[in-house]
């Protein structure tokens, strides 16, 4: 198993989600994936552990404490996860973020199994640190990133997405969106977008987590 950067994608889009109960049709065509690949991507990210069977996160059924009662329970639980690798297409929220393990990824593991590919000055969505989120962050400048994209905004050294459906997934959910950009960030940014990007991520993807520590800038 090779995690793929449409599975990246899918548990991101899931985060920006958070409590929200979904499909893999909708899923699939918020992100502009067909229902098979979205299927195969979660299928990938629980393997990994960026995911979590969202059966296994289900409450017991209530009832008096006994041996017995806790190996029917057990049962239970270990028939949904086996049970997982043949859902429906429509299934209901059949899996949820290991928010923990997905931050961790994505400041240590993501750029590095997704290395960027820098392309042509081109016109195109704005990413990185000339994200809409950052406005008034950090100056406009020669320095802007895009991912080309015929409907796209600004202008700007290219930078290859995530996915070829990142452009269009972003343009449909700001949360996504700021979390591709603080990714390509990581992957292009200078020290101090960097700096912004290792600190805001993680809280993004897993608020609860321990707080980034503060370190110097240089660059």
């Amino acid at each position: 198993m090779q995690l793929k950067p449409q599975d990246f994608l899918v548990a991101l889009k899931l985060v920006a989600w958070g409590e929200q109960r979904w499909t893999y049709a909708r899923l699939a065509q918020e992100l502009g994936l067909s229902a098979s690949e979205a299927h195969a991507s979660v299928k990938r990210g629980l393997q990994a552990g960026l995911l979590v069977d969202a059966a296994l996160l289900a409450p017991p059924p209530a009832a008096a404490p006994g041996a017995q009662e806790a190996a029917a329970i057990y049962r239970v639980r270990a028939k949904s996860r086996r049970a997982l690798a043949g859902a429906a297409s429509n299934a209901d929220n059949p899996a949820r973020v290991h928010s923990r393990n997905l931050a961790e990824f994505a400041v240590h593991g993501a750029k590095y199994a997704f290395a960027p590919d820098r392309l042509p000055v081109a016109v195109g969505v704005p990413t990185s640190h000339s994200a809409p989120a950052f406005a008034g962050v950090f100056a406009p400048g020669s320095d802007d990133w895009v991912w080309p994209h015929p409907n796209g905004t600004a202008r700007g050294q290219g930078l290859e997405p995530l996915h070829p459906s990142a452009p269009f997934a972003a343009m449909q959910d700001a949360k996504l969106y700021e979390m591709l950009a603080l990714f390509d960030a990581l992957r292009v940014g200078r020290a101090r977008e960097r700096g912004m990007a290792l600190k805001r991520l993680p809280l993004l993807i897993y608020p609860d987590g321990p707080k980034p520590e503060e370190r110097p800038m240089h660059g």
